[in-house]
């Protein structure tokens, strides 16, 4: 597979150089701590992811062998039905159809990743699709890699410079139970960790909150990241985004980000035998018994068009 990219990789020297061990350019810096203003939401947001990893810190003296079960288990329905199969592939891309309850359902799971409410999350994820590794884009290397694996998250003022109004979920919008979700968002985490700690004290709140959720994010942020600057490239996409093996270990399947980026309506996204997807094991499921329906993929015209064959073919 071929390793190609037209977008900030290579080409003129940058005076921010490039990423250690890439191609990558960065092309422009944001200030992440300093020289900056830190709104009222930046300042929560950095707070409480700071507070999860903090909690993460006490699992070596808390651990249990049914804490670590539970984590596992959360990791698992929080990261493939919540973030990845619902936010994701359902609600982002429409890659396929749920029964309105069962769409829900597996959205309220989305909720306690503490990954921001549906509307915002596919909000921000279908301007990165739009503006991919641009200066629009909500999180490209081509500001750094923290800043795309993690300063964009406190930096609300990126946001309100790049999209006015987020206008590209109105079809969540027009949803009373995702306006809902959004109003009371914090209701919903703020009852999820008052629930575990009820159900099993400080060692669960360590383990299921804190290292479970910690897992999660870090999944999340290096497909964010580590998938637009390491890996390879399968398809013509004309961006960063790349195939990364080790990332998917991580994030359960959601690493072959190149396949995504050039197939991004596919509720497929390890399109080749060996790449494990986690996330379309259970589309498949759930197709079997009936429950998701249109669920779309690539057709062999679509991958030949997306091809650096075809690319060649025709220069």
């Amino acid at each position: 597979m071929k390793n190609m990219i037209t977008v900030s990789q290579g080409g003129k020297d940058s005076e921010y150089g490039k990423i250690l061990l890439s191609n990558v350019m960065v092309t422009r810096k944001r200030n992440l701590i300093m020289g900056r203003t830190w709104r009222t939401l930046d300042i929560q947001t950095a707070v409480s992811i700071l507070v999860i990893h903090l909690l993460a810190l006490f699992a070596p003296f808390t651990c249990t062998w049914r804490a670590l079960w539970a984590a596992y288990a959360t990791s698992v329905l929080r990261g493939i039905l919540g973030i990845g199969l619902s936010y994701h592939r359902n609600l982002a891309h429409h890659s396929f159809k749920l029964p309105r309850w069962l769409e829900y359902t597996f959205a309220y799971i989305g909720v306690l990743a503490f990954q921001r409410d549906p509307i915002s999350w596919v909000s921000i994820h279908r301007y990165h699709h739009q503006y991919v590794d641009t200066e629009k884009d909500t999180h490209s290397p081509i500001f750094g890699f923290w800043f795309s694996h993690m300063g964009w998250l406190f930096d609300s003022g990126y946001m309100l410079e790049k999209y006015q109004e987020r206008n590209n979920v109105e079809d969540l919008k027009k949803q009373a139970f995702y306006r809902f979700i959004k109003k009371t968002y914090v209701l919903h985490l703020f009852a999820y960790v008052v629930l575990v700690y009820a159900f099993g004290g400080f060692t669960y709140l360590v383990w299921v909150v804190g290292v479970s959720t910690t897992f999660a994010y870090q999944g999340t942020f290096l497909v964010n990241s580590a998938c637009h600057i390491w890996g390879n490239q399968a398809w013509n996409t004309g961006d960063l985004s790349k195939n990364n093996w080790w990332v998917t270990l991580i994030a359960l399947g959601e690493g072959w980000h190149n396949n995504h980026h050039a197939f991004e309506y596919s509720a497929r996204q390890g399109l080749e035998w060996w790449q494990f997807d986690f996330v379309w094991y259970m589309i498949l499921f759930l197709e079997a018994i009936g429950l998701a329906t249109n669920v779309k993929l690539p057709t062999e015209d679509h991958k030949l068009k997306k091809s650096f064959a075809s690319l060649n073919k025709f220069k």
